[in-house]
C-alpha cells in the first residue's frame, strides 16, 4: 500500500514507523513547509493519505485529497462538528472516501463500547450522576478532546436524563484554571487537563451518595493511535464512502 502522510510531527513519525514495519511504502510527506506537494505526482500516486494536523488545517487538507482523488484517513479533531454532514454528503456516492475518527486506538474503541453499555445500564439508576475528565499533552489545541466528546455523545444516546455536554474546568499548561464546574443538570460536564507529554487519559465517573463507579482508558504513548490509523488505512483501501471506527472494529471481530 502506498501511503501519503499529511502532518509530519510526532504522530506522523510514529505512523510512518508502523506503516513501514507492516510492509507499506510512504511515498509522500506533507508538512507546513511543503503544502505544494499536494499537487505532486507522488501524492497523487498514494492509495490513501493519513492526516493528523490542527483543527484549522484539517478541512482544507481533506478537500485537497478529494480534489486529487486520494482516499483519506483523518484523526484531526476540533473541526468535524461543523462539517460532518458536508463530509457525509461528499462521500455518499463513493466518489470520495474519508475514514474519520476522534481516536484510532483499538483500546479506545473497545472502551467506547464499554462506555455505551454502562450508560445503557445506568439509564435505570438516576441516583448516579455522570461526569467526565480528559488529560492530554500541552500541545493539544482543542478542549475538551474529540474523543471525550465522542464518548459523551455515546452516553447521551443511552441516558435519557442527559441531552448534551458542556465544557467544565480547564487546567492550562501554565497552571492556571479556567472554565466552571457549573453545568445544566441535563448536561454531562467534561473537565480537561493539559499537562506534560501525556498521550491521553479519559475517565468517566458515575457518582452517588453511597459510592461511585469509574472507568478509565490510559494511553501509555502514541503507538496505539498510530497502529489504529494504519489499520484504518488498510481497511480504507478496499472500501468507499464515509467510514468510522465501528466499521473497522466490526471487520476485526
Amino acid at each position: 500500500m502506498k501511503i501519503a502522510l499529511i502532518g509530519y510531527g510526532k504522530m506522523g513519525h510514529e505512523i510512518e514507523k508502523i506503516a513501514l514495519s507492516r510492509g507499506h511504502d510512504v511515498v509522500c510527506r506533507i508538512d507546513i513547509d511543503n503544502p505544494q506537494d499536494f499537487d505532486s505526482p507522488e501524492f497523487k500516486s498514494a492509495d490513501v493519505a493519513i492526516e493528523f494536523t490542527a483543527p484549522t488545517q484539517a478541512y482544507g487538507n481533506i478537500m485537497k485529497c478529494f480534489k486529487n482523488g486520494v482516499k483519506v484517513v483523518s484523526g484531526s479533531t476540533g473541526w468535524m462538528s461543523d462539517h460532518c454532514q458536508e463530509m457525509q454528503d461528499l462521500c455518499k456516492d463513493g466518489s470520495n472516501t474519508l475514514f474519520w475518527s476522534s481516536n484510532f486506538s483499538i483500546g479506545v474503541a473497545l472502551f467506547s463500547r464499554v462506555n455505551t453499555y454502562l450508560a445503557k445500564l445506568m439509564n435505570s439508576y438516576p441516583m448516579y450522576e455522570v461526569s467526565m475528565s480528559e488529560t492530554h499533552h500541552i500541545h493539544k489545541l482543542d478542549a475538551p478532546s474529540g474523543t471525550a466528546i465522542t464518548l459523551a455523545e455515546g452516553i447521551i444516546d443511552q441516558l435519557d436524563r442527559k441531552n448534551g455536554w458542556s465544557k467544565g474546568i480547564l487546567l492550562n499548561p501554565d497552571g492556571t484554571v479556567t472554565g466552571t464546574s457549573d453545568c445544566k443538570p441535563s448536561d454531562i460536564r467534561i473537565d480537561s487537563i493539559r499537562e506534560g507529554e501525556i498521550a491521553g487519559i479519559h475517565e468517566i465517573t458515575y457518582d452517588s451518595s453511597a459510592d461511585f463507579i469509574k472507568i478509565i482508558h490510559f494511553a501509555k504513548d502514541r503507538s496505539g493511535l498510530a497502529l489504529g490509523a494504519v489499520l484504518a488505512a488498510e481497511y480504507t483501501v478496499n472500501h468507499k464512502g464515509f467510514l468510522r471506527m465501528d466499521d473497522l472494529m466490526d471487520s476485526l471481530s
